[in-house]
């Protein structure tokens, strides 16, 4: 460490510190660069004057480290937009004070009391909003985020308090109402009466988003460089491409409670979200997705190396226009521009966005991210997309333990695999797992064999050899 360089502290403040107003549940990449990001931005106009209480959802974070920099923290905004080179950097003032609950359970039942709070937000992956059966009202904390979520509400209900804007970001359809649906099942497997099922009803409005920036995260090769550049230390730089965009489903009124869009931000408040959901998931996500597993497997450490490789180029160009476009119900012209523009974002220069970061929590994503374009491709080819399987054969490649890398997923998916592992017919026991994926896979005609076929070729000439077979036969 630079020791001439001073340390992010309190001292770098240049806004008020406003009244809490958010609770934020997740420390990481991704809300640090989109909605902190965003209510700063609110913020330095005066249309918001609202800081964050950070909950850790689990035991180990960031959290510390944050409160080590008085909760200052750098975004570093690199790529293009609208056509033009946007390369900006900000000290974001957003956060007022972290929570862990796993080691002070009380501070985080006392966030209940606090009258300015009025919003809530979350992204703990797409795994994050599950039912877990074995939590309790009285665990400190409960394990699953709606459990914990579920338990601050019904504390903040006995005070006999106004509910909460409640805005999920991770990634999974309908995100607001599964919530919702969770938080409900708890109230009734814990016993928490009716009354308190319908101040959940009526007091708190739960919203489906889509959210939409690229976030790689620390720029591990360039911080020093950019910390000298800037004259202080930053352990949490966040680095962000510029484009963002944030569709929320539900009533118009949050226009005004949260003035994003008066903020000049790309947000959309609509009753329908589908279509924006529909071709992002797909068109972005979905060939991340698929990415990640096959060019790991080859060697390929970034999202830009993939998009510069010739063979990997024309794979996923290929997988957008042959595999998902056809199946999203959107004019085909409308899906054509936004997939240049996709694969324009792939290509920033400046995003060095690692696989491995993609690669979390992998499972969870291929069933929201890739499941839903392979079944509408099966139903209207009648026939399996090579592409996305060749990704499922890799993940079952990589969750067996035979790559070079381990896989990193909820302790749940690793267990699970593990029991998998130990079976003769592996592949065909791990597709039909519903567990894994929701539905028993093996219902698809020709999946088991196709996927035996891949791992045989990745296994004895390597993945890219496996993409450059798809990539001949399919022209």
């Amino acid at each position: 460490m630079d020791k001439e360089l001073k340390q992010l502290d309190n001292t770098f403040r240049k806004l008020p510190k406003y009244p809490t107003k958010v609770i934020q549940f997740g420390e990481g990449n991704f809300l640090r660069a989109f909605i902190d990001w965003q209510i700063q931005q609110m913020n330095k106009q005066g249309l918001f004057q609202g800081g964050i209480a950070v909950v850790q959802p689990i035991g180990k974070g960031m959290t510390k480290v944050l409160d080590e920099q008085d909760d200052l923290y750098t975004t570093l905004l690199e790529g293009k937009l609208n056509g033009q080179k946007v390369q900006d950097h900000e000290i974001i003032e957003s956060i007022n004070e972290t929570i862990r609950p796993y080691e002070d359970y009380q501070s985080y039942l006392d966030l209940a009391k606090n009258d300015d709070i009025q919003f809530i937000f979350s992204n703990t992956t797409e795994a994050g909003i599950a039912f877990d059966e074995n939590d309790n009202l009285t665990d400190q904390p409960q394990n699953s985020y709606p459990g914990k979520l579920t338990a601050l509400l019904y504390e903040r209900f006995k005070l006999g308090k106004k509910g909460f804007q409640i805005i999920p970001c991770e990634l999974i359809n309908h995100n607001g109402n599964t919530l919702k649906e969770i938080v409900l099942k708890y109230a009734q497997l814990w016993n928490l009466g009716q009354d308190f099922v319908d101040w959940i009803n009526q007091e708190n409005d739960f919203y489906a988003t889509l959210v939409d920036r690229i976030v790689p995260g620390y720029p591990k090769e360039r911080a020093a460089d950019l910390e000298k550049e800037w004259n202080y230390h930053d352990r949490l730089i966040v680095k962000a491409e510029p484009f963002l965009i944030f569709v929320i489903e539900g009533d118009k009124k949050l226009e005004k409670l949260l003035p994003l869009k008066e903020a000049g931000l790309n947000v959309v408040v609509t009753d329908d979200m589908q279509p924006y959901r529909n071709r992002k998931v797909s068109l972005l996500n979905g060939p991340h997705t698929t990415m990640s597993p096959i060019a790991r497997l080859a060697g390929i450490e970034t999202v830009g190396q993939v998009m510069k490789d010739p063979d990997f180029y024309k794979f996923i160009n290929d997988e957008m226009y042959q595999e998902i476009i056809p199946t999203v119900a959107l004019p085909e012209q409308e899906l054509n521009d936004y997939a240049e523009g996709v694969k324009e974002r792939f290509e920033n220069p400046y995003v060095n966005h690692e696989l491995s970061s993609i690669a979390l929590n992998s499972i969870s994503k291929f069933q929201a991210r890739l499941l839903p374009t392979f079944k509408r491709y099966f139903a209207k080819e009648k026939k399996l997309p090579l592409r996305i399987t060749l990704a499922l054969a890799s993940y079952l490649k990589i969750y067996a333990g035979k790559a070079d890398f381990a896989p990193e997923d909820t302790p749940e998916v690793l267990a699970e695999f593990k029991e998998l592992r130990q079976k003769d017919n592996y592949v065909q026991a791990a597709l039909a797992d519903e567990k894994l994926w929701g539905e028993d896979l093996t219902q698809f005609s020709g999946l088991i064999d196709l996927v035996k076929q891949d791992l045989q070729i990745i296994d004895q000439q390597g993945s890219r050899k496996a993409v450059q077979m798809i990539n001949e036969k399919e022209g």
